[in-house]
């Protein structure tokens, strides 16, 4: 089946959610949440979209990132997880069985990951990294990678900047004390990256746009096994995800409502919720090839896997998962 096939299968999927669905069983997704975020599942939940369907989501802790996320995955503790691509295949290329479910967020000039340093900073742009430190939310995700594409697209060694793990609502802090040299602020963390931007004193050097193009951040992951032992409500989840990401899409100044309300039920800020750009996903919440491609040559680059040892189509979500 081709890619495009599978897009009009998910399509019709869609169609079909819109107009209601139902699982053939109760069926509980426990995740990880992320602060400061709010995933189009959680969305979906607070838009009714799975009630009668069977499907329960909940909240079960944070991940201090994706990987973290797919780690619980693997050992059971929670039903689904969600991380950058570049984490999703490495997870896969070290044995889990996983599947890009849907994208979580997607890269555009609208939403995307900021690289800031404070305004007086001598660091200018992408070469002048080198040798200096990056406070990342974590490492083996998308800022990593991101980081080394980014050393890479200049002719410097990958490894050639310190990255140092921060939380993200820690990112503005650390920068602004000088803890720091730059601070990632990651697509996903676009409600921390706008209360930085509005409190003014920094300056943006580069944007993953920049380095990766529009492409999909990352994905929500399944296992496998848990798909084929429930498929109806796996597609259900999908569907009504992806169905989420485009209301989100279509009624911004709705959604951060419902992202603040969700914030303040977690004891977050909710006032956060007023610089939520989006999800970035494109229109019916569908990834292309290149989302998981991109970085499947980049694995490949790196040595990580042999070269057609790993193709999109084999871990991406489709209708007929389940049965394959």
């Amino acid at each position: 089946m081709t890619f495009h096939s599978r897009k009009l299968l998910l399509s019709a999927a869609l169609f079909i959610g819109l107009v209601g669905t139902a699982s053939a069983e109760d069926v509980k997704f426990r995740y990880l949440a992320s602060q400061g975020g709010l995933s189009a599942h959680e969305l979906a939940a607070e838009l009714g979209y799975f009630d009668g369907t069977g499907i329960t989501i909940e909240n079960v802790g944070y991940a201090t990132g994706g990987p973290a996320s797919l780690i619980a995955l693997a050992s059971g503790d929670v039903e689904l997880g969600s991380a950058a691509t570049a984490a999703v295949l490495n997870s896969i290329v070290g044995g889990n069985d996983f599947v890009a479910a849907y994208p979580s967020n997607g890269i555009n000039k609208e939403v995307e990951s900021i690289f800031y340093v404070l305004e007086d900073s001598p660091i200018k742009d992408i070469k002048d990294i080198a040798g200096k430190s990056i406070a990342v939310n974590t490492l083996g995700a998308h800022l990593d990678y991101t980081i080394r594409e980014a050393l890479h697209s200049v002719g410097l060694p990958t490894d050639a900047a310190n990255q140092i793990v921060v939380p993200g609502p820690q990112l503005e802090q650390v920068l602004r004390s000088g803890q720091v040299d730059i601070s990632a602020f990651g697509y996903w963390q676009t409600t921390f990256e706008g209360a930085a931007r509005k409190a003014g004193g920094l300056r943006a050097i580069f944007g993953d746009t920049q380095v990766l193009g529009e492409i999909a951040g990352g994905f929500v992951v399944l296992r496998r096994d848990f798909i084929k032992a429930h498929p109806e409500a796996a597609k259900v989840f999908v569907e009504q995800s992806a169905r989420a990401l485009d209301y989100a899409r279509e009624h911004p100044e709705e959604t951060r409502k419902i992202f603040a309300k969700a914030l303040e039920e977690r004891g977050e800020n909710p006032e956060i919720a007023q610089y939520f750009r989006g999800y970035g996903v494109r229109a019916g919440g569908l990834p292309v090839e290149r989302d998981l491609q991109f970085w499947i040559d980049v694995l490949v680059r790196e040595g990580k896997l042999k070269e057609g040892q790993l193709v999109a189509k084999d871990v991406l979500y489709t209708p007929d998962t389940a049965t394959n």
